[in-house]
């Protein structure tokens, strides 16, 4: 199984989505960013990150609230934002962090 450092260094680049159960902005995001996996397809991966089961890995990037998103490109921050936001401005935000 490859680890999270592996993933985000790898050569597609990755949307990280951390999130908590308890959180209802959360919920609203799932169906979200499962449309833009599906848009993207094999050009980008998804993480979900629980970050009540991945306090540390939440604590390394400074994540203070739920949910919020990172997209690493080669290892590195492409962008990173927060909050609940549509399908289209995730989708055109990750295309802009991807040029």
């Amino acid at each position: 199984m490859e680890s999270f450092k592996e993933i985000v260094k790898g050569e597609v680049p990755v949307l990280v989505d951390f999130h908590a159960t308890w959180c209802g902005p959360c919920q609203t995001m799932h169906p979200v960013v499962d449309d833009v996996k599906n848009e993207f397809g094999k050009d980008l991966r998804v993480l979900k990150i629980d970050v009540d089961k991945n306090q540390a890995l939440a604590a390394k990037y400074k994540i203070r609230g739920v949910p919020s998103f990172i997209v690493f490109k080669e290892g590195e921050i492409a962008w990173r934002g927060s909050g609940v936001m549509t399908r289209a401005d995730l989708s055109s935000i990750i295309k802009q962090s991807l040029k």
